[in-house]
């Protein structure tokens, strides 16, 4: 079981990154996925989810409006673009897959069994 994100770099305030994270190993497609993200001393923390069909998203109060997730029909990639980006979104981000179907604590790291190996989104002012 793999999650491999990439797409982090070095951005300019206002700019736009496109994560992606795709999974390998075992079959996700009924499993809800979500992004999170860990800034230097800091805790991890909620970024945004997506259902299993991609029907449905969750986003942290912080990335709404500005941040998009979705997945693709295959249910194997799932994207997180992200725009007018602000140096507080500074962090390592990380795409996890839900340890049980459905959405309960969809917004809770604990709920989350598989995780990718994070990758680092930097934000100049």
């Amino acid at each position: 079981v793999q999650l491999q994100a990439c797409g982090g770099g070095l951005v300019q305030a206002g700019g736009s990154l496109r994560l992606s994270c795709v999974a390998s190993g075992r079959s996700f497609g009924t499993y809800a996925m979500g992004w999170f993200r860990q800034a230097p001393g800091k805790e991890r923390e909620f970024v945004a989810a997506v259902t299993w069909s991609g029907g449905t998203t969750y986003y942290a109060d912080s990335v709404e409006g500005r941040f998009t997730i979705s997945r693709d029909s295959a249910k194997v990639t799932v994207y997180l673009q992200m725009s007018s980006l602000k140096p507080e979104d500074t962090a390592v981000y990380y795409c996890a897959v839900k340890s049980a179907r459905g959405v309960t604590g969809i917004r809770n790291s604990e709920r989350y069994g598989y995780w990718g190996q994070g990758t680092q989104v930097t934000v100049s002012s």
